[in-house]
């Protein structure tokens, strides 16, 4: 219950970053994540014994989608080198907040794992790439960060 209520939070701090981010494809990108994150959740929720019953799982292909979105956005960004003050442009920040909750859902989601609760190593994958992905929209959008050490 834990798990998938933090992949809820991930989804609602997802819903204010749309609204605010710019780019129409951003925006469309940030809903296909939101309706991901519900099969997600839905997986995390349901027993084994019921995850056959399952509209949707979280497989390879939601994968690819992702790995597609996320490299396409990489080649378009900059990415600075160290590490970045959030809080410059108000949509990054919403976006970097997402991210950390991303960590914290894929670090949830990898202990159930190890307890076996749970058994889709490919939602681990996509978790971690989700995080990337949200690091790199935020770094997209915002153009040139603050850094903890000054140049």
């Amino acid at each position: 219950m834990d798990a998938y209520g933090d992949i809820d939070e991930l989804a609602c701090i997802l819903g204010v970053a749309r609204f605010h981010v710019q780019p129409p494809e951003l925006k469309n990108d940030l809903l296909y994540i939101q309706r991901a994150l519900s099969t997600v959740a839905a997986e995390l929720a349901t027993t084994k014994r019921k995850l056959n019953k399952l509209p949707q799982r979280l497989d390879e292909h939601m994968l690819a989608v992702l790995d597609d979105k996320r490299q396409k956005l990489e080649a378009k960004t900059s990415i600075p080198r160290g590490f970045v003050v959030s809080g410059d442009f108000l949509p990054a920040a919403y976006l970097d907040f997402a991210r950390t909750v991303a960590r914290r859902c894929e670090r949830k989601a990898v202990q159930l794992l190890k307890d076996k609760h749970m058994q889709n190593k490919i939602l681990i994958v996509w978790l971690n790439r989700l995080s990337d992905y949200l690091y790199l929209m935020a770094r997209f959008i915002e153009g040139k960060p603050t850094m903890v050490k000054e140049k």
